[in-house]
Formats: C-alpha cells, structure tokens, sequence
C-alpha cells in the first residue's frame, strides 16, 4: 500500500516512528507522503518550530505538506497525486471532510487515544484521569465526517493507576497506539478487518483543555481536586493563588481526615506537604512551583523563610468565584 501520514504533536510521531519501521521490513508498503501542522511560533523568543512529525519525517527523507486546511481544490489535488491506498491520522489537529476522506482507496483511519465511544474529542486521555476511569487504551477507527464517530477496527486496553498523571498515560498510549497501528494495517492489507460500529449511547466527549479550568477550586472534594492535578501533569498545570502569587500544584494526594476550617485553608505545612482543607477530606499538596523558580518537592521549598512565611498554617488559598 502507499500510504499517507497526517499528525503532529509527540504523540502522532510515535506512530509515524513505527509506521517507517514496519514499511521498513516490508517491500509491500511504502509512506508516500507525511501531513502535519504549518510551522509556528513557540517558546519565549517566538522563533518557528517544526512539529515533532515533521522533524521525524525529514529525518526520514519523506515529503512533508502543511496546508492550513483543505477548502481549497489545489490542497485536495496535491492530496490526490500522491495515489494513496490508505490514510493514517493520528493527533493532526485538522478536521479533514467528506471529500478529502475519500480520496484515498481505503479511506483513512484514525490512532485516538481511548476506548471508543468513551471520550471522544481532543483531550481523551487527560479526562479519563480527571473523570476517574479505571481504564484507557487506544481505537483504532475508520474515519468518517462526524467526531470521532467511525467504526472501530481494533482497541487495546491500559489500566490507569492511582499515580498516573496526564504525561504517563500520554506516552503509554502513545507507545501502544504505534503497535496496534501497524497490526491494523497488516490486517487492512490482508482484509481481514471486522469494523464494529460504535454504540453513540455510550459516548462522551473529551472537551480540548484549558488554563482557566486548571484553576484549582477549593471547594470541590480533595478527591477530584487531586485527579485534576495529574490530569493537567504537564499541561497545562494545576494552579492556585496566595497573597497574590500564582501557584503551579504539581503532585498532590488525598489525606482521609476532616476538618471545620474553611476549603482553601492551610491546616499544616511541613517537610511531608502542605494540607490544605477542601469540601470534603484534606488534600497534601507536596510538589509545587513559585512563580519565577522550577517545580520543588515542599520539604525543599520550605527551606526559604519566605515561602515558609508565605505557606503558613492558616493561610488560604485563593478560591474561583
């Protein structure tokens, strides 16, 4: 099969690794062309950055395109000439419609990082840790108009641990979605795929995540306040306000006790954390970053008469109105 590539971020780049190997040890497939992003700006010197894939895919020597989006007859065109079988889509960051799903042979199908219909949408592995899901895992989907609506070809299933934060289960998905990647185009190729259509009932949606919800709320449980905090490990952080200073929360875990004081107050703050009240149950904060410095264990930060000043029993946290 020729085969077209289209993603961007890490996670993508682990399936295009994969996919290059397998077509590698194989004269039968070959990765015609690699769609990804156009280059932006990142960093705090705004200089232009390539995605992940595309760094990946000319390092590979394979052609790499970038359209905006696919409006345009020229873009669907270029599509067209490079005469692909099949189209991999994993994390690419555009919708890609009817017309453009069409033109390769077999269509094109999808690496997302759940277990279908469950958490479709742009943040699947971030909200399944949030939601407190037991397991997550990775579809492997024909592509279709609607959202992550297709039929499933193959699915793999990953515990989620009481430690997992949102960057482990990234990369163990990541790493899971390359290998059943490449045995779902052997079995495309031999045709011995049996697509299961999804049950929409049973769907729920991923919504793309955001600074402003990583606010922490002190009056939820510590419970959930501590499964945000490992969702949003690494981006886009748990953060809290004091004495007017932002206050990124890094690691956290939940203390069985109680307390009368009001949610956001500092209850204790020693070498083990800092415990802070919430709705219900006490949350041990014990990985935090200062505006201005790097993420510390709180038994390091306490060092600083400051921020042991700043962190001081009675103290509360900032609360979202």
């Amino acid at each position: 099969m020729n085969i077209i590539f289209a993603g961007t971020p890490d996670f993508a780049a682990s399936s295009l690794q994969a996919l290059i190997e397998y077509c590698a040890t194989s004269t039968e497939h070959k990765v015609v062309a690699v769609y990804t992003q156009p280059d932006r700006q990142s960093g705090r010197g705004k200089k232009m950055s390539m995605s992940p894939v595309k760094t990946l895919a000319l390092e590979s020597t394979i052609p790499v395109e970038q359209p905006v989006n696919f409006k345009a007859q020229e873009t669907k065109d270029i599509l067209a000439s490079y005469d692909a079988d099949l189209m991999v889509v994993v994390a690419y960051g555009l919708l890609l419609p009817q017309a453009v799903l069409d033109i390769p042979k077999l269509g094109c199908i999808n690496v997302h990082g759940s277990l279908l219909p469950r958490w479709r949408g742009a943040a699947p592995i971030q909200r399944a840790i949030e939601a407190g899901d037991a397991e997550s895992g990775v579809t492997i989907m024909q592509m279709e108009a609607g959202l992550d609506t297709g039929p499933m070809l193959l699915k793999a299933v990953t515990p989620i641990t009481e430690q997992e934060t949102g960057l482990s289960l990234h990369d163990k998905l990541a790493e899971q979605g390359a290998s059943l990647l490449t045995k779902a185009i052997e079995q495309i190729a031999a045709e011995n795929i049996h697509p299961e259509i999804q049950d929409d009932s049973l769907a729920t949606y991923a919504h793309k995540l955001n600074k402003q919800e990583a606010q922490i709320n002190w009056q939820d449980s510590a419970m959930n306040i501590e499964r945000k905090i490992r969702a949003f490990n690494a981006w886009p952080v748990c953060t809290t306000e004091l004495e007017g200073q932002t206050i990124r929360v890094w690691k956290a875990e939940v203390v069985d006790m109680i307390t009368d004081e009001n949610a956001g107050t500092i209850i204790r703050s020693d070498k083990d954390g800092v415990l802070v009240a919430t709705s219900e149950k006490l949350l041990r904060l014990t990985h935090m970053q200062m505006a201005g410095s790097k993420m510390m264990a709180v038994k390091d930060l306490l060092n600083a008469p400051a921020r042991q000043e700043l962190l001081a029993v009675g103290k509360q946290f900032g609360l979202i109105a």
